[in-house]
């Protein structure tokens, strides 16, 4: 008769092997797992790049109501938009208060350009993001998605120059700011705009760019503004939010 342990010991021997063979599988599946949720090899936590989210800014809004103009189009638009269109004031309340701004009628286009832009709630979405010491505040930006939305839909245009010598860069002065690279003939952002600071004026910006307003009251306002704490960017350090209105005198 044949041992009987010797089958014992077989089926033992057996079992153990196949349980290595699968605990070796699993300690690697688990390796596996673990390394594609580390940082790559030789690469230090303050390489690893850092997506920062605007805050209280990721939220989109509906623009399919906005009509998107072009730069042939701007012009034969805003002839017909000024027939209904007659506000010459505008109100930019912020946190610090509100500014009373006259629109001059000279500069129409601008003028024009941005009581649609008021209307539209297009400057709802921005902020003042750049304060220049003792020069200018701008505002008409911010890192905000509903921000980048409306741009897109309102149209990617420049406004004409129309600079006109009784509108200086006094204080006070309301002018539209401008991107610098290839534009000879200095026409204007249609989204952005400045305050001028400086008690003097800041008359070397004349004829370059456009003067189309004035701050009529408020102006401690715009200086609360001009002094608050801004990054190496002249961005603030907290978001200078506004809302704009548009209403005739």
């Amino acid at each position: 008769m044949k041992n009987p342990f010797k089958y014992f010991s077989l089926i033992l021997i057996l079992v153990f092997s196949l349980a290595c063979e699968s605990e070796d599988k699993s300690k690697k599946s688990n390796a596996k797992s673990q390394a594609t949720k580390e940082k790559p090899k030789g690469v230090e936590e303050s390489d690893l790049p850092e997506v920062k989210l605007p805050q209280d800014g990721t939220e989109k809004i509906d623009v399919s109501h906005i009509e998107t103009i072009t730069q042939e189009e701007l012009i034969p638009y805003l002839t017909k938009f000024e027939r209904t269109n007659k506000e010459s004031m505008a109100r930019i309340t912020t946190e610090f208060g509100d500014i009373e701004i006259q629109l001059y009628a000279g500069p129409r286009l601008h003028r024009l350009n941005f009581v649609r832009l008021a209307k539209l709630g297009y400057f709802n979405t921005t902020c003042f993001h750049r304060v220049a010491d003792n020069f200018v505040v701008q505002g008409g930006n911010s890192d905000r998605t509903s921000t980048s939305q409306m741009r897109e839909k309102i149209g990617n245009y420049l406004i004409p120059n129309e600079f006109k010598r009784i509108h200086r860069h006094k204080y006070g002065a309301l002018a539209a700011a401008k991107f610098s690279e290839q534009n000879v003939s200095n026409a204007s952002s249609p989204f952005e705009f400045y305050i001028v600071t400086k008690e003097d004026g800041a008359h070397h910006l004349d004829e370059d760019h456009t003067v189309f307003g004035r701050v009529v009251s408020g102006m401690e306002v715009v200086e609360k503004i001009a002094s608050v704490e801004v990054n190496g960017s002249e961005w603030p350090i907290s978001d200078i939010c506004m809302e704009v209105e548009v209403y005739r005198p």
